[in-house]
């Protein structure tokens, strides 16, 4: 029985011996294997609780006081990191160190920021100027490069975006700072679309502009305020151009289904009306030359008759 305990002693002391190996020296303090295990678990517990206070405070405190779901997302965010930038602190300062120990660690960060991790910084700065300056927010509809789609979350690195196509983009917060964004609902959610229509020449302006007012005022998905307009764009070749401008703020993530729904209401409204909608025409004119033409045909006539 003594062997035992006497072999349990021994190992456990391996054991604490193993786990307080000292890996480096940060100042006067010796950092063991025992301590960097207990900053990785407290950073994990650090972050799982970060995200869930996050998550609480924006959809249980802020639901009730602010309506607006961007400012919400924004207000978490920066509630987040702070959380997490004390968190840090404190883990490291419970951990024993003093923060004056790490000045060369700054000095040597300093120097990676400035190279290798050059592009992480410049897109937690961009994400801090985002969360604060707000020029997009969670909901918004926004168009950056050839991405087009809604904004789900803005973390400190990145924007996560939805495409038409159910597609998640994730794009480096420096992207918006660097780049012309276009946000279609920054003030409102509400925006203008244009799309054209072309009659024959032997339809009345007056009636097709009536007729096709008509049918959008109608549309489900098109503002009564601003009132949709159609405007008498050109004289085409085939055809009278006109241009149907409408406002929605149901269709913003989908302009052509909004298009097509307009174009087979206004196709069959044309249709029962005998509105013509024309197709590409050419007149060929013959001035010169005709004459010898026709003495050629009326020729080879003959001879085939003689023959």
């Amino acid at each position: 029985m003594e062997e035992s305990k006497e072999v349990a002693n021994q190992l456990w002391e391996q054991i604490k011996a193993f786990f307080n190996m000292e890996l480096v020296k940060i100042g006067q303090k010796p950092f063991t294997l025992l301590t960097a295990l207990y900053i990785v678990v407290a950073f994990v517990i650090l972050l799982f609780l970060s995200k869930k206070l996050s998550k609480f405070l924006e959809n249980k405190v802020l639901s009730s006081r602010i309506a607006d779901r961007g400012v919400r997302s924004s207000v978490s965010a920066i509630f987040k990191y702070i959380f997490i930038f004390l968190g840090i602190i404190f883990i490291f300062q419970s951990a024993g160190f003093d923060f004056g120990s790490f000045s060369y660690l700054a000095g040597a960060l300093g120097v990676g920021i400035g190279f290798g991790l050059q592009n992480i910084a410049q897109n937690f700065i961009s994400g801090l100027v985002i969360l604060f300056e707000r020029p997009i927010k969670v909901g918004d509809r926004i168009e950056v490069g050839n991405i087009v789609g809604d904004v789900t979350s803005i973390s400190m690195r990145s924007t996560k975006i939805v495409t038409n196509d159910n597609i998640n983009v994730i794009v480096p917060n420096s992207e918006f700072i660097n780049n012309k964004v276009i946000n279609w609902s920054y003030n409102e959610r509400k925006v203008r679309f244009r799309f054209p229509i072309g009659v024959s020449y032997n339809e009345s302006p007056s009636k097709v502009r009536e007729i096709t007012l008509e049918v959008a005022q109608k549309h489900k998905g098109v503002l009564k305020f601003p009132e949709p307009q159609l405007l008498f764009d050109d004289y085409g070749d085939s055809s009278l151009n006109f241009e149907l401008v409408v406002w929605t703020s149901t269709y913003i993530q989908r302009p052509k289904l909004l298009k097509s729904e307009l174009y087979y209401a206004i196709f069959e409204a044309f249709s029962k009306e005998g509105i013509e909608i024309p197709f590409p025409q050419r007149d060929l004119n013959l001035r010169n030359g005709f004459e010898h033409i026709n003495h050629f045909l009326i020729k080879k006539t003959l001879s085939d008759e003689e023959i």
